[in-house]
């Protein structure tokens, strides 16, 4: 069964104005948090451990959680300074372990990925990382890519501009041979803009697959709203 990184320690700016004194992932979804939203549905999914990495206004995460949710075990690891997405989530892996394949999570974005068919998929075509992807023609807004007939990814960022493509949905399968390749947590970084562009210059295996279930990301207020009648129940 999986472990997940949750990356929940994002600042939510853009989300301030709609929910003004809580981190991104608390913001309420019919009077319960977001990220419970998230953890219950991974959770169906087989997820058996959660490691959270969180930094704004942690606190009323670790309190609101604690060391389990619903019989599973959640760690967290603390950014005592904004380390971005891609630090974030090597400073949280280094509590996942080296051995088995695990999920990386945004924790401001619910997509219904089917864990089995990622796995699956990942392992058949031997991914350093393999991305859920889904179909959008929004601009400007999410990063681009472009797959080969076997699934490799050939371009990122492309396509922003255009109309219908493929676009990272925030959900990612991790080989953790890629932890003994990754940078020092020394410096912000960012998953998109610096972990990736440097792992496909180098040759990665960066795999992608398209899924069509339920995708949010509440970053905005306008889908923060929406997301309320997406996800009621």
């Amino acid at each position: 069964m999986p472990s997940a990184v949750i990356l929940a320690g994002g600042l939510g700016t853009r989300l301030r104005s709609a929910v003004p004194d809580l981190p991104k992932p608390m913001a309420p979804i019919s009077g319960r948090p977001f990220l419970e939203c998230l953890l219950n549905y991974w959770i169906s999914q087989g997820v058996s451990r959660f490691v959270l990495s969180v930094g704004y206004r942690h606190e009323a995460i670790t309190e609101h959680f604690g060391p389990r949710y619903k019989g599973v075990e959640i760690e967290y690891v603390v950014e005592e300074r904004p380390l971005g997405t891609g630090g974030g989530f090597l400073a949280a892996a280094e509590k996942v372990g080296r051995r088995e394949p695990f999920l990386l999570l945004n924790g401001d974005t619910y997509f219904e990925v089917d864990w089995n068919i990622l796995h699956a998929y990942a392992l058949e075509h031997d991914a350093d990382w393999c991305l859920s992807l889904f179909r959008t023609s929004e601009k400007g807004r999410y990063m681009g890519i472009e797959v080969s007939s076997e699934g490799r990814i050939t371009s990122l960022k492309s396509g922003i501009e255009q109309g219908s493509r493929l676009a990272n949905g925030g959900v990612y399968w991790v080989h953790p041979r890629m932890l003994s390749k990754a940078p020092r947590v020394d410096e912000k970084l960012s998953l998109e803009d610096d972990l990736f562009p440097r792992a496909f210059a180098a040759g990665r295996r960066l795999f992608g697959i398209e899924f069509k279930g339920t995708f949010i990301d509440i970053g905005v207020p306008e889908d923060y709203h929406r997301a309320s009648a997406l996800l009621a129940g």
